[in-house]
Order: C-alpha cells, then structure tokens, then sequence
C-alpha cells in the first residue's frame, strides 16, 4: 500500500499563491448614530406642585423629577396655582406663584416667564385649577408668551359646557402641541374640538416605579387579607364614578363574593366642604341601601407615593 507524500513545510508554503493573501481595501461606510435630541436648556412647567394635595400637583412633580433625572443640565422652573392666599411651602424649583382667582397675577406669570430667557413651557391642564369660567384665566397668560409652549390635556371633554368649549379650543389653537394620555382623548379632540392629528402626541400617563411587594403582605394591615380588591384612589368628586362601582357591587357580589371595593382619598378641594361630606354621606348612604356596605372601605386620607401603602 502506497503511503501518502509528506510535503515538507517550505514546499508548503511555496505552493500557496502570495496574491491570494493580498486584502483588497474597500472604503467602510459608517452609519451614523443620531444625536440624542437635546432638550431646550431652560424649561418652565405650569401647574399645580406640591406639597399641595392634589393630584395634577403629584403629576408635575414627578415630571420635573424625571426631566432632572433624565437631563441633569435642564433648568426647570415651576409654577403653580396657588387655591390660598397663604400658599404652600414650595421647593426652589418653584420660581413663581400664581394666585388662582388673581387675573393680573397670569399676566404677571406671562412677562416673568418672557424676561426669565425660557424657552420651552410646558402647561399642565385641567379645568378646575386656574380661575375664571371654565379656568379661563390661564388664556391671560397663554396669549401673552413668546416661546413656544405645550400643553398637557388631563381632561378631555366629549360634552363640553360653552365656556368649556370655547377655553379648550383656544388653548388648542394657541398651543404649540397637545399632548394626551389616552387614544379616546385623542380622537375626541379631533372630533368634538377640530384638532388636527399631527398637533396631538399620545404620552400614556404612567405611574411611579416602585419595587414590586406581594400584596397580601399589606392587605392585613388594611382588613382585607384573602379578599380580591377593587381599588379607587386620589381626590373624591362626583364625577370620578365613585357611585357607578358601588352601583354595580351587587351584581359583582352576585358572581364573585369575595370581592372588596376600597375608596381612598379625600374630598376634593374644589368641593365646598359641605358639599364634599355630603357626597362622602351620599356614598356611603348609598351602600347602605344596596346592602354592600360590608365589603366597601372608606379611607378619608390624601393619598402619595409617600404614604399610599399607610
């Protein structure tokens, strides 16, 4: 049986085609990488702030905190609606303060944000918190401004009152871009307020993040240990739908009987007090008649990320 030659190495490497390692050079065309979007270096946000209790105060806390944590070298500036002569202990960030029933004090808001060099607004809209009908007053400092500003829409209305209609409307027009939490907001603004499509961003509202804790841990704090729970919380006002679960308990009970309806929250300020314990009674009459009242919890307490599990 005849061996297999063994080529010496030299031989080897004689055998291979120097040119067949020649590399031919070809330009790399790189693919740039976008720029990350930098944001305007001073920003104002107007709405309410804490330590106010009130739900779109939590709001735009959280979102200067964010905007912070997110672009450090962004200067934010607040201000917020004051529903008191005395006002709040605000942090530093909150370089003015608008007195709500105070027209003169929008405008006064309007020239020191256009003498302060900002140059983004970012307004935080809900009817109830600015002055005048339909909170028409922050239209005095809307139309006042030189900078472009946006604004955030936290009610959207389908039925609007007159003077409802005709504030929104012109916030939409003088607004630069509108933003909204949910696609029905979107298409009600587009359908009930004319409002073209591309001036409206969809920016769901979003909750803090906070780490994940079993929740039976906390249900025996609050009664309601192997119970499911149904769970309304921030400010009471009667047109949250408090009465409309409460309306439909039975019916609930009827299919699933372990179930609990927990209401946290106070009245909200803008009810006359009177008028908010008289809701509070009118709710808690009302499980009382549908015969629910023993898996309905009334917490009468503001409630925060800081103490929302207290």
């Amino acid at each position: 049986m005849a061996l297999s030659k063994i080529i010496p190495l030299a031989e080897t490497v004689a055998l291979i085609e120097m040119q067949s390692l020649e590399l031919e050079e070809k330009p790399v065309t790189l693919t740039p990488v976008p720029p990350r979007p930098a944001l305007p270096s001073r920003i104002a946000v107007v709405g309410n702030y804490l330590p106010r209790h009130c739900g779109i105060a939590t709001f735009t806390t959280d979102l200067c905190d964010a905007i912070h944590a997110e672009y450090g070298a962004t200067e934010l500036l607040a201000l917020p609606v004051n529903d008191t002569e005395e006002g709040y202990d605000y942090p530093a960030r909150v370089r003015f303060e608008l007195s709500e029933g105070n027209l003169a004090s929008y405008r006064q808001a309007a020239d020191f944000l256009n003498f302060s060099n900002v140059d983004l607004v970012c307004l935080q809209h809900e009817f109830g918190i600015f002055g005048g009908r339909a909170g028409g007053h922050i239209l005095e400092l809307l139309r006042h401004l030189q900078m472009p500003f946006v604004t955030t829409l936290h009610t959207v209305l389908r039925d609007p009152n007159p003077d409802q209609r005709a504030v929104m409307e012109e916030i939409a027009t003088l607004s630069d871009r509108l933003i909204v939490m949910s696609q029905q907001s979107s298409e009600i603004l587009q359908e009930v307020f004319r409002v073209p499509t591309d001036k409206i961003d969809l920016i769901p509202h979003g909750i803090p993040d906070l780490p994940f804790t079993d929740p039976n841990f906390y249900k025996d704090g609050f009664g309601t240990e192997g119970k499911d729970v149904l769970l309304t919380f921030g400010l009471l006002s009667p047109n949250k739908g408090i009465e409309n679960v409460i309306q439909a308990l039975p019916k609930i009970l009827a299919r699933h009987s372990n179930v609990v309806y927990m209401v946290s929250g106070v009245t909200h300020p803008h009810i006359l007090r009177r008028e908010g314990d008289k809701y509070r009674h009118y709710l808690q009459n009302l499980t009382k008649d549908l015969g629910v009242e023993a898996n309905v919890i009334f917490r009468n307490r503001f409630v925060s990320p800081k103490n929302w599990l207290n």
